[in-house]
């Protein structure tokens, strides 16, 4: 048998067949001890980590307050990457006290200047990483290093660098992001730029516009965007200079910045903006109005009742209720309209903040009406928006909702 099985193994096809055999039977082997012995290593791992999560929660008060000496674990890369991703996990819930808290032992422990040193001295994924860490902390100390990686050839680094600068919140990465975006231009997605300066640019929107006066192209439009989202009105008469401008979303901010009419020229900015050709710059300008609740607005509030856009008519209705003015004739002018879509916007203004009792109430007291007029405003206010056209007064007839919808 032995002689038959050498002959086998030496010569002819039949050896090499068995040869592969033999050679598929030990790969496999290996590969089947390889598997059992990486996911015994994986058990041990996770059993280990998950002790020494346990260990360490069970001391966190004593180990955020200082009482455990910082030399029993920073040596430890175990421990030491437990305790930041227990700290890090924290800051995403924690108050004002206790970021505080959590920031100083992060600082104290050493573990923020690790993490600025690795975002600057390594490379690839390790320097992701470091960026991404060094980002949730929110510490002032890490903005220059995130800046820094800005410059990265990769845009996986670059992007990790712009949302950790746009999670500290800060003017001053807003500036290290601004000064970026100036040298290299549009370099990342406009979306993540937005986002990031959008959270860096509330505090202290002013320092934006400089930066919208010299950019062009997608850049000035991406920063337009986010002038629209942050702009206050602080900001009314920096921001004149944009009402004319060729770009919707620096228009759609100036009509942000006067909500509050802080300045002489704010009503008739915002007037003219109403009739602005794009529906998110009257979008702004119609809001900005209503804020300002100034009875001159009534007739840019009433076109605005009668727009194309549903979120225009809706923003116009709400706008002509905050008015400090008597009910009964403004509903008058509200029907005069013959707009079934904008009669509805302003019924549903009226139910959304219950007034239709007040609103009956005034037309029935009110002494600027006749009684023509009144039954005619009862049958509209009890027949609802779309049967509006058969209720309003003898005037102009015929459907001027359907012209434009």
């Amino acid at each position: 048998m032995t002689s038959v099985f050498e002959r086998l193994w030496r010569v002819g096809p039949a050896a090499i067949v068995l040869k592969a055999i033999v050679a598929a039977i030990i790969a496999d082997a290996m590969l089947l001890a390889v598997i059992l012995l990486r996911r015994g290593y994986r058990s041990w791992h996770f059993r280990r980590r998950d002790a020494r999560v346990f260990h360490w929660r069970q001391r966190w008060n004593a180990l955020i307050s200082g009482q455990v000496s910082y030399d029993s674990w920073r040596n430890k890369s175990l421990d030491r990457s437990i305790i930041e991703s227990m700290a890090l996990d924290a800051f995403e819930t924690a108050g004002p006290a206790e970021s505080a808290r959590l920031l100083s032992f992060l600082r104290i422990s050493g573990l923020i200047e690790k993490r600025i040193f690795e975002a600057r001295r390594t490379t690839g994924w390790r320097r992701m990483r470091a960026l991404v860490a060094l980002g949730r902390t929110r510490a002032p100390e890490g903005i220059h290093a995130l800046a820094e990686a800005l410059r990265d050839r990769s845009l996986e680094i670059r992007l990790a660098a712009l949302r950790g600068l746009g999670r500290t919140a800060s003017p001053n990465a807003a500036e290290e992001i601004l000064q970026w975006v100036g040298e290299c231009g549009l370099a990342v997605p406009a979306l993540p730029l937005q986002s990031a300066l959008v959270h860096c640019c509330a505090e202290h929107p002013q320092i934006l516009v400089p930066y919208v006066q010299n950019a062009s192209g997608p850049l000035r439009e991406a920063l337009g965007r986010v002038l629209g989202e942050v702009a206050t009105p602080s900001l009314d008469l920096d921001l004149l200079q944009f009402v004319g401008d060729d770009l919707d979303e620096l228009r759609a901010a100036a009509a942000r910045a006067f909500c509050h009419g802080e300045s002489g020229v704010a009503f008739d900015v915002l007037s003219e903006l109403a009739r602005d050709p794009t529906w998110f710059v009257r979008l702004r300008a119609i809001v900005s109005l209503g804020k300002i609740a100034d009875p001159r607005a009534v007739s840019a509030l009433l076109r605005g009742l009668t727009d194309s856009n549903r979120l225009v008519r809706l923003r116009a209705a709400e706008a002509l209720i905050e008015l400090r003015i008597e009910m009964a004739p403004l509903f008058k002018k509200v029907a005069d309209t013959q707009d079934r879509y904008g009669i509805y916007a302003y019924l549903t203004a009226i139910d959304n903040a219950n007034l239709r009792e007040k609103l009956s109430a005034d037309i029935d007291g009110s002494a600027s009406l006749d009684d023509e007029t009144r039954a005619c405003l009862r049958r509209v206010l009890q027949s609802g928006a779309l049967h509006a056209d058969e209720a309003v007064p003898a005037g102009a007839a015929g459907d001027h909702a359907a012209s434009h919808r």
